[in-house]
């Protein structure tokens, strides 16, 4: 790469969350985005950039596998082969982050995070009634019963699912506090691709979420609500 190697050390640095795959997308997004993978640059070698972050192989194929399908990189065969960087990278349509205002993204997320995480906090310190935990199992299984192909479902049962958790707090306000930035959030996610391996990620985050929540584990829910939004705000970082 053409890019300075500190640059390139800096954005291609061991990844150190508990979302290896979200967090390795908005690297390699960053990194292509910046100009340290430049159109037509190749990737390095796999194994050479899954050491550098500190995942596994498998997680970099499907992070790439990701970005491939959202046109910015492309695989070639051969002995010349390896993945590029597309000569010229796709545009979004719908939503760019020029068409915010600077600093909406990091605005939603930082409020998100606080109202998501009190709410799976004070959900987990709350007895529940009879009632709030069936609204919030069925709620779960809705969510992870969708397919992955239909975004609008899966975002709506998604949503459901995570205003489920503010209402079984029992407070109205925040309830109405965690859907208006829930459609916030939406807005913005509308404008990035789904992607599968994300899904199944997320799914499984829900399941511990909601787990703590029914055992009454509070410190447990917020961290797990907390691992979880940061990685979709890894994603909407890398993509917008």
């Amino acid at each position: 790469m053409a890019v300075h190697r500190g640059v390139t050390a800096a954005l291609f640095r061991p990844v150190r969350t508990r979302n290896a795959f979200e967090e390795t997308v908005e690297r390699l997004l960053q990194a292509i985005r910046l100009g340290v993978a430049a159109p037509g640059e190749k990737l390095p070698a796999e194994r050479d950039l899954a050491a550098r972050l500190g995942v596994s192989r498998v997680t970099l194929r499907d992070a790439i596998r990701a970005i491939a399908d959202a046109g910015y990189v492309e695989s070639r065969r051969g002995r010349y082969g390896g993945t590029f960087v597309v000569a010229a990278l796709p545009g979004n349509p719908r939503r760019t982050r020029d068409d915010a205002p600077a600093g909406e993204l990091e605005d939603v997320l930082t409020l998100r995070g606080v109202l998501e995480n009190g709410a799976a906090e004070a959900a987990a310190a709350r007895t529940l009634t009879p009632a709030d935990r069936q609204h919030l199992s069925a709620a779960l299984i809705d969510v992870a019963g969708v397919s992955t192909v239909d975004q609008a479902e899966y975002r709506r049962r998604d949503s459901r699912l995570h205003l489920a958790i503010a209402e079984v707090t029992a407070s109205p306000s925040l309830t109405t506090a965690v859907a208006d930035i829930r459609t916030r959030v939406n807005q913005l996610l509308d404008a990035i691709p789904l992607l599968a391996a994300n899904i199944e990620h997320s799914n499984e985050q829900h399941r511990t979420i909601v787990a703590a929540i029914l055992s009454g584990d509070a410190p447990a829910a917020r961290l797990a609500m907390a691992e979880h939004l940061e990685g979709t705000a890894a994603l909407l970082r890398g993509f917008l």
